[in-house]
């Protein structure tokens, strides 16, 4: 046996160099002597002579020995580790032909002479002996040699498990690894003299060369090397690494395909690197790679458990996702464009996250949270505003249902909002998608938004928003008249006298006289014109409502039911109550009635007059809403 140093393979020779000629049906190993079998693997035959197989090969002996014929001209082996490629290599040290033992035939020598029994009990040296040398000298020892082998234990079981090939292998690339960090680590550590910080630089170059491996190989790999200490980064980057390079041939299906699925490796791919986040407890993969894998999960069909394995664990981190992210194409082709339900179950996993912080207890998924309720509000406020703009990405989808998209709304708590402004605009565009919405569905849609959280610009657009219902428009006038009073009586009482908006100092957060006037004249003069401009939507409002109240007059005359035509008194009745109401705002606030009452009271500050003015207002649109509410 000659061992090469260089190439780090064992050599075989023989004195004499056999003549090898390659027929369709036959391949003659040794030619200068007739041969006296032929031996038959997976359709090829090869023509040999029994005395150097059977003192090698205890297979072939016994094979022979228990032959009925006497003289015994054909053997046929079936189920041969590596097929013919392998017999030929086994063949060849029988009969002592100049051959090496390298990474790439290691495994199909050694599975091949397990198969022969070519054990130390026929001869010396055998074959087994000389690739478990092999193997223990110059592969385990070695990070690129043991995943080498390990690629090419491909297709050999399941003698390949039996003699423990890939146990040796998968141990071997883990445990080099582990030394291979810990030995770069501590040749790369680095001292900055000033800030005495550490730095560690390394590079994993093993890390692509994982993909090479086949999925199960690979899961028991990482396993392995979890097992080890190989550091959670490596491992995450890794996975990350395997999953481009073994996904990306999966292109994406849209809503109208119809053609044939991925097969069931892609399927098995997806599901065990999912498996390996759960059951390795890995952490350190980015949020874009977990919807990614989502994403590859739905378009694969993977199981249920994987999906919602994945969901949870961006459920623990949704607050730094981004729209884009959630816009997941869906699959049905009866359903809306956007997997609507997959972002419903991962808000409900990100709020019982945020319940489990506020009670102090730990997520289950090992995430790391400080269990405050001040991050976890400011957690809840960013979501807020990521699902308000998701709401607004998929309100024009003609095929969303309203039970989908109210659920989405109603599952976020109160204080996720700070002001309602996004979810008026989705629910707005969702009433201008789907117009064939009964008043009552508006009416109960509606009802999500809080008009006390509307801003200023918000609430005009929504005054004169056709598309919302009348009891929607008449709450936001309502609240707006009081934000209106609030702030103008707000701005008349700091603290620094009685002098009111018409005094000629302002007072600053210390009480110390300003001499700035002109803000407080322009905000005075902002609220007088805001004030003109709400009485005139007042108004515009009172005439639709007039017009509403002659169509039901006109229906009623064209032969409605009795049933029906009281029923049509009652929603007169209504819209002359609320007809009535507005004219009690107008008759309050009009300009003619407040420049009489500033006859009448010369001797009182202009600002007095208005606060007045909008007291009674407040007092008149209280009483015309409790009439409103009695009515309806």
């Amino acid at each position: 046996m000659g061992m090469g140093s260089d190439n780090a393979a064992f050599s075989f020779s023989s004195t004499t160099s056999p003549r090898f000629c390659n027929p369709i049906s036959h391949r003659r190993i040794f030619s200068d002597v007739a041969e006296d079998v032929t031996v038959s693997v997976d359709g090829q035959s090869f023509l040999l002579h029994k005395f150097p197989l059977v003192s090698r090969c205890g297979r072939v002996r016994k094979m022979v020995v228990d032959s009925k014929d006497s003289d015994l001209l054909k053997l046929e082996l079936v189920n041969v580790p590596g097929g013919a490629f392998a017999f030929e290599l086994a063949a060849k040290f029988c009969y002592g032909s100049n051959f090496e033992i390298t990474t790439a035939n290691v495994a199909h020598l050694r599975c091949v002479a397990e198969y022969l029994e070519m054990t130390e009990d026929y001869q010396e040296e055998n074959l087994i002996f000389r690739t478990e040398t092999y193997l223990n000298e110059f592969v385990l020892k070695n990070l690129d040699k043991s995943l080498e082998v390990l690629c090419k234990c491909d297709g050999l079981d399941p003698i390949v498990e039996e003699v423990g090939l890939v146990d040796r292998c998968v141990d071997a690339i883990a445990m080099n690894a582990s030394k291979e960090q810990l030995v770069s680590g501590l040749a790369h550590l680095e001292c900055h003299v000033g800030s005495g910080k550490l730095h560690m630089h390394s590079q994993d170059w093993w890390v692509e060369d994982l993909s090479a491996l086949r999925i199960e190989h690979y899961r028991r790999v990482i396993a392995a090397m979890r097992r080890t200490g190989v550091r959670p980064e490596s491992i995450g980057t890794s996975i990350t690494h395997y999953a481009q390079t073994s996904l990306k041939g999966v292109e994406r299906r849209h809503v109208w395909d119809s053609g044939p699925f991925v097969g069931d490796d892609q399927r098995m791919i997806v599901e065990t690197l999912i498996d390996l986040l759960a059951t390795e407890n890995i952490t350190t993969v980015t949020l874009s790679f977990l919807f990614g894998m989502l994403r590859m999960a739905i378009e694969v069909d993977a199981s249920l458990d994987c999906r919602i394995e994945v969901e949870k664990r961006i459920g623990l981190q949704l607050e730094m996702a981004s729209l884009d992210d959630l816009l997941i194409p869906s699959t049905q082709t009866s359903d809306s464009m956007f997997d609507v339900d997959t972002v419903h179950r991962i808000l409900v996993n990100f709020l019982q996250r945020i319940d489990e912080d506020d009670s102090g207890e730990l997520s289950s998924c090992g995430y790391d949270s400080e269990g405050l309720k001040s991050p976890s509000h400011s957690s809840v406020l960013k979501v807020g505003r990521l699902m308000d703009g998701y709401l607004a990405e998929i309100a024009p989808d003609p095929y969303l249902k309203l039970q989908k998209f109210m659920a989405l709304i109603e599952l976020l708590p109160e204080y996720a909002r700070i002001v309602d402004d996004g979810l008026y605009r989705a629910i707005d565009i969702y009433l201008k998608a789907h117009p064939s919405l009964t008043e009552s569905e508006c009416k109960k849609l509606c009802k999500l938004i809080d008009c006390q959280k509307l801003s200023q610009d918000a609430s005009s657009h929504a005054a004169q928003n056709d598309r919302l219902p009348i009891q929607m428009v008449v709450r936001v006038l309502y609240f707006e008249q009081l934000r209106l009073k609030s702030s103008f009586s707000g701005g008349g009482s700091g603290g620094c006298g009685d002098g009111g908006l018409s005094q000629r100092f302002m007072c600053s957060s210390s009480g110390v006289p300003s001499s700035c006037v002109s803000p407080q004249r322009d905000n005075y003069a902002s609220l007088r014109r805001e004030n003109r401009e709400l009485k005139l939507e007042i108004s515009r409002m009172r005439v639709r409502l007039t017009e509403l109240e002659r169509e039901q007059g006109l229906m009623k005359q064209q032969g409605m039911r009795g049933g029906d035509g009281r029923a049509g008194e009652h929603g007169r009745a209504f819209l002359a109550s609320l007809s009535r109401g507005f004219g009690r705002i107008s008759m309050f606030g009009g300009p003619a009635a407040a420049e009489k009452r500033r006859r009448k009271k010369s001797s009182r500050s202009s600002q007095g007059s208005e606060g007045k003015n909008r007291r009674r207002q407040k007092a008149s649109l209280a009483y015309d809403r409790s009439s409103l509410e009695t009515q309806h």
